[in-house]
């Protein structure tokens, strides 16, 4: 019997629709970079860090190839709802709001924040910061916990943090508020800038349980897979082991 055109089109397009031919495609991972050690660029254009050799290891879980997708931090969430990627990770911290546009992964790891100011001058994090100009990159939960704590500090908000840290190494701001881990690559292995105050981690309202991973709303079952990749790179040593390398003991 012979089958017809309309027939054969309609065949080849439920084979390209049926989910072993869609698992064949690259996963795309939406990033914004620089974001050391998170994510960073090297000079080849490879996009390496802690979390990308993390989530690397997850695709490998999940036997999927994935690719990254550099996005500025401002269009990130709107990137993802325009379908330019499959999913956001990018040290994004689970809040409230943003789950409101977005679904999370479970929690993979915490980020705790730091105040960071120039080494000769002394300033009180824990009192007022009338009169101190902070740098924040913007739209992050550091912005947030400024915005929110300090309204009476003169803030300048950055769409990157190379920005935020070139203008504290050029003098223009006297404190950084911004990762820990950060900060340890960027500034306070210099003499010239110190560490104030304690490491912060709240209130939950602005930082969330921890970061995750973002997807559409209609991903639930590409999430579901991610969590379980995550919880078996976790529980065969690969977590440990990067997160030995990228930050030591």
């Amino acid at each position: 019997m012979r089958v017809s055109l309309y027939s054969g089109l309609l065949i080849a397009a439920a084979l390209s629709s049926s989910p072993a031919v869609a698992d064949e495609r690259p996963l795309r991972i939406g990033v914004d970079v620089p974001y050391v050690p998170y994510q960073y660029q090297l000079p080849d254009g490879t996009i390496t860090g802690f979390e990308v050799e993390l989530i690397d290891a997850v695709c490998a879980e999940m036997q999927r190839e994935c690719e990254w997708v550099k996005q500025g931090w401002d269009g990130i969430i709107p990137g993802l709802l325009a379908r330019k990627y499959d999913f956001i990770a990018s040290a994004m911290n689970i809040t409230e709001d943003r789950a409101r546009q977005v679904l999370f992964s479970e929690p993979y790891y915490q980020v705790p924040s730091v105040w960071v100011g120039q080494a000769d001058q002394q300033v009180d994090v824990e009192g007022e910061l009338a009169d101190v100009t902070i740098g924040v990159q913007q739209g992050t939960i550091q912005d947030r916990y400024v915005t929110q704590f300090h309204p009476e500090a003169e803030l300048r908000r950055y769409s990157d943090s190379g920005g935020v840290i070139n203008d504290m190494r050029s003098g223009r701001l006297d404190l950084v508020f911004t990762a820990f881990p950060l900060a340890q690559e960027a500034l306070l292995d210099d003499d010239a800038y110190a560490r104030r105050g304690s490491l912060i981690t709240e209130p939950e309202s602005i930082y969330g349980p921890g970061v995750g991973a973002a997807f559409r709303q209609r991903d639930a079952e590409l999430a579901k897979r991610f969590n379980a990749a995550m919880a078996e790179v976790k529980a065969n040593g690969t977590f440990e082991r990067l997160q030995e390398e990228y930050f030591g003991e």
